[in-house]
């Protein structure tokens, strides 16, 4: 090996490490808030309060045990999983189906069509909310499982990424499956889905997250305790005043417990997850 080769080995071992380094920084801030509420569920509350002790003295386990059997928390994640689930499916088709018709289907007004669509992705949430509720409360679905699923059911930034990945279809194969017979419906799950597999399970879980999590428009249009979402459980039992009041070791491992679900589910996607963000619908080119 000559100087030169020896050269350019150092700077690539050198680039290594350095992005080593880099990565594992990274991956130091991003674990430590996770790290730091497994250790607060294990505190007693003087211990939480005091900063200065990064570890418990003593692991309290009955907070996570009190959590789970002496509280309504695994009732607010069976609410937060069925209406995220049911809601998610509800936007995969609808979101499917227009997309579909906005890339492969020819008419009049299409790229009108998509630029409204997109046009509404640039309204704030919270302007939505006073229509919204309005509308739900003339059909009587207010306080219950049927308005939170259909005033989500259809989900704009979905839309959007889906047309990505379905832009990158080859036309060809749709002419093609079309002249053999294919209808609209079977050429979009037959053909275009199980190829754009990756965008859909990347809008799939994003949504999911989303929906889990939200606080606002849950709390607005439902009251009954029965009915609440986690994030509206967990402010309401365990820091507004309920049975716990502010006992934050209580809330640590609430928190924590509504993160497993979260987790699991990206631990089984993680791979179609990072195709979908890169643009991978399965075509070899």
């Amino acid at each position: 090996m000559d100087a030169a080769q020896q050269k350019l080995h150092r700077i690539g071992a050198a680039k290594t490490v350095g992005k080593i380094l880099l990565l594992t920084t990274a991956s130091v801030f991003t674990v430590f808030p996770f790290v730091w509420m497994i250790l607060s569920a294990l505190k007693t509350k003087a211990e939480v309060m005091n900063v200065d002790q990064l570890l418990p003295a003593h692991a309290q386990w009955q907070n996570f045990s009190e959590v789970l059997l002496h509280s309504p928390m695994l009732r607010y994640i069976g609410n937060s999983l069925f209406i995220s689930l049911i809601v998610v499916a509800f936007q995969l088709i609808s979101s499917a189906m227009l997309t579909y018709a906005m890339v492969f289907m020819k008419f009049r007004g299409r790229k009108l069509l998509f630029a409204i669509v997109m046009g509404t992705y640039m309204l704030p949430t919270a302007a939505t909310y006073i229509p919204s509720y309005i509308i739900l409360a003339h059909m009587g679905l207010l306080d219950s499982y049927t308005g939170l699923i259909i005033s989500d059911a259809v989900n704009i930034f979905g839309i959007f990424l889906l047309r990505t990945a379905f832009m990158q279809v080859p036309q060809g194969l749709i002419e093609a499956a079309r002249i053999d017979g294919a209808g609209h419906w079977k050429v979009l799950w037959r053909i275009v889905t199980p190829m754009t597999k990756s965008a859909y399970i990347t809008f799939g879980l994003i949504s999911f997250i989303t929906m889990y999590n939200s606080y606002m428009w849950p709390s607005l249009v439902t009251n009954n305790k029965e009915l609440s979402m986690v994030s509206q459980g967990l402010r309401s039992f365990f820091i507004e005043g309920g049975a716990y009041g502010t006992e934050w070791p209580k809330v640590m491992a609430a928190s924590a417990v509504i993160v497993v679900p979260l987790l699991i589910l990206f631990a089984f996607t993680q791979k179609w997850f990072i195709n979908g963000i890169g643009g991978d619908t399965g075509i070899k080119g």
